[in-house]
């Protein structure tokens, strides 16, 4: 089964052919970095505008790399959720009038499904059961993975994503945006235990995670120096604001693995690509004798062959939609 699948929910426009969830046909993506990189974050008006432009050439290049026809597709998967909802909105409505005109199957998509999916693609012999740590710029949850199609969150953020501190933080450094590489980097030149930065605890949500202090207090410090002369560690402060972000994560997988029996752990999202976070991960599984599953880093972004492997499973599970599917900012990921 070979199903054109979308992804618009943020700054990149991508589009896939995915064959039977696993064999990824083509993938062909549009950053939209270099734009909003004079901004230090996302436009979401320009971001959506952008989608618009290049969405249609986009679907057409990606059926020319997997060497197939309109005729060859049997369904369209779309990201329907969440996301900056004037971006996802422009490839919802592609994706509609696409399996509109082709007259085919449309799979609305969970956007943090998807990055859990992309595993799928990197590891063949992964199914469900297993435990997740999805951590992108817009959301950050500990997942139980049921099935293909039923996951139950059983942690997430009670403020900021963590991608979203690694943005923030950067910025204040003086780093390009996006952050994430560019922090990668920068700790990596310092063995940090300089700055004690603070680790949120939720009373009574032990896997639940808060990361708006830790990033006040990085802005705090950088802005205290600068005021007052001092001088800024500024590797230091980039290792140990990433340690402390990597410390509020493990932990609670480790946690999670021991509340729910799992063996197995996928990591998923664009944050799954910091080599701190995953040193610490493969660490942690290590210890516990459990098999750790870290996507390559060209899958751990936003890209559209993930939501074709996922659209897979949504469709022999029965999840289709018709025309009047909309487009959601937010949804929890197991509604």
């Amino acid at each position: 089964m070979k199903i054109l699948a979308f992804e618009s929910s943020c700054d990149e426009t991508a589009v896939a052919v995915v064959e039977d969830g696993r064999r990824v046909l083509s993938d062909v993506i549009a950053s939209q970095v270099a734009t909003h990189a004079e901004f230090g974050g996302v436009v979401p008006e320009i971001a959506s505008r952008k989608h618009v432009e290049c969405i249609a050439a986009l679907a057409e290049e990606a059926l020319r790399q997997a060497g197939c026809t309109r005729q060859d597709i049997d369904a369209v998967a779309v990201t329907y959720a969440p996301g900056l909802i004037g971006a996802v909105l422009v490839g919802l409505n592609f994706a509609k009038s696409v399996a509109y005109g082709l007259g085919v199957p449309l799979i609305p998509v969970h956007h943090i499904r998807g990055h859990i999916a992309a595993n799928y693609i990197a590891f063949p012999e992964l199914e469900p059961p297993f435990l997740a740590l999805a951590i992108s710029g817009g959301n950050t949850m500990i997942v139980d993975v049921r099935s293909y199609t039923e996951m139950h969150i059983l942690g997430a953020t009670r403020d900021d994503a963590a991608g979203e501190c690694f943005d923030k933080a950067a910025r204040v450094l003086g780093l390009p945006y996006p952050g994430g590489r560019p922090m990668d980097e920068l700790a990596q030149k310092s063995a940090g235990g300089v700055y004690k930065l603070p680790h949120a605890h939720v009373d009574g949500a032990e896997l639940d995670m808060s990361f708006s202090g830790l990033k006040t207090a990085v802005v705090n410090l950088a802005h205290h120096a600068r005021q007052v002369g001092e001088p800024l560690d500024e590797a230091a402060l980039a290792r140990d604001f990433t340690e402390a972000v990597s410390g509020a994560l493990v932990p609670r997988v480790v946690r999670a693995l021991e509340l729910t029996g799992h063996t197995r752990v996928a990591a998923a999202g664009g944050v799954a690509a910091n080599s701190f976070i995953r040193a610490d991960l493969e660490r942690a599984c290590a210890e516990r004798g459990c098999t750790l599953y870290l996507p390559p880093l060209k899958l751990c972004g936003d890209n559209g062959a993930m939501i074709g492997a996922q659209g897979y499973y949504e469709y022999l599970a029965g999840n289709t939609a018709g025309m009047e599917l909309n487009a959601y900012a937010t949804r929890d990921i197991d509604e």
